[in-house]
């Protein structure tokens, strides 16, 4: 699921940009940490944090937001409420 997020942000310049800003991530770092569970956990959360962002995510997807909410949840670190 979290692979399917960043590449949807790929396609966000904007929001990529601002993942990329508030995560401190470069996107060298990016590419090289794509399997890496932490990184992969933080671009959920950045998801889950903007509703519209989320919305869209999953409208293109078509599934239902609370599978993005499940999908964090198999990642370590606290996740966000629902």
């Amino acid at each position: 699921m979290a692979l399917k997020v960043l590449a949807f942000l790929a396609g966000e310049d904007e929001a990529l940009g601002r993942f990329l800003n508030l995560s401190g991530i470069h996107p060298q770092d990016l590419r090289e940490r794509v399997s890496d569970p932490l990184l992969l956990a933080a671009v959920l959360d950045f998801l889950l944090a903007d509703d519209p962002l989320l919305t869209a995510f999953a409208q293109g997807e078509g599934i239902d937001p609370k599978v993005v909410h499940q999908a964090r949840r198999a990642l370590p670190g606290p996740a966000p409420e629902a």
